[in-house]
């Protein structure tokens, strides 16, 4: 019994050594697959600041809109009719008080002019192509280009009214 056990441990030593160290060629391709950190978030920072959060209150953008003057008082009609054309429009890819697909348009008067905002909403191929903050907020927001809605510049200047209501 004893010389049938060692037979058998010798016979499955020698078993276990022979499959291994073989190198099987197949003709063909082969895929080397490297483990990546795909939550690496890609943005291009000035000073620190991501281009969703950078103040740029200077920057008028590129476009058909070179001034606009914003009364005090916001236009609550125009303001109701900027928001219907948001839902419409907006939503799908903008969200109020969080980041989704595009940045969130609340707080957007406070870091950028009227002016980029409305050649943004107006002519974005234009901005993204010609406009160094539009490009990084593309970069940021993993490539995702805004779409050209076709709006008008009196729903683009509505929509500018509704995010003057957005705190």
């Amino acid at each position: 019994m004893k010389i049938t056990n060692t037979i058998v441990a010798t016979a499955c030593t020698f078993l276990m050594l022979s499959c291994g160290g073989k190198e099987e060629k197949k003709e063909g391709f082969s895929i080397d697959r490297k483990k990546e950190d795909t939550e690496k978030a890609v943005t291009i920072e000035t000073s620190g600041v991501k281009a969703s959060e950078r103040v740029a209150l200077d920057n008028k953008g590129v476009g058909p809109i070179k001034a606009i003057t914003l009364t005090e008082e916001i236009n609550t009609e125009m303001a109701a009719q900027g928001k219907e054309v948001y839902d419409q429009m907006c939503l799908a890819c903008h969200r109020i008080g969080k980041k989704f697909i595009g940045p969130a348009p609340n707080g957007i008067l406070k870091r950028r002019s009227p002016e980029w905002v409305m050649n943004m909403i107006l002519a974005p191929e234009k901005m993204v192509k010609e406009d160094p903050l539009a490009r990084e907020l593309l970069i940021e927001f993993n490539g995702s280009p805004m779409a050209n809605q076709g709006l008008t510049e009196e729903q683009a200047r509505a929509v500018l009214e509704y995010f003057r209501t957005l705190k």
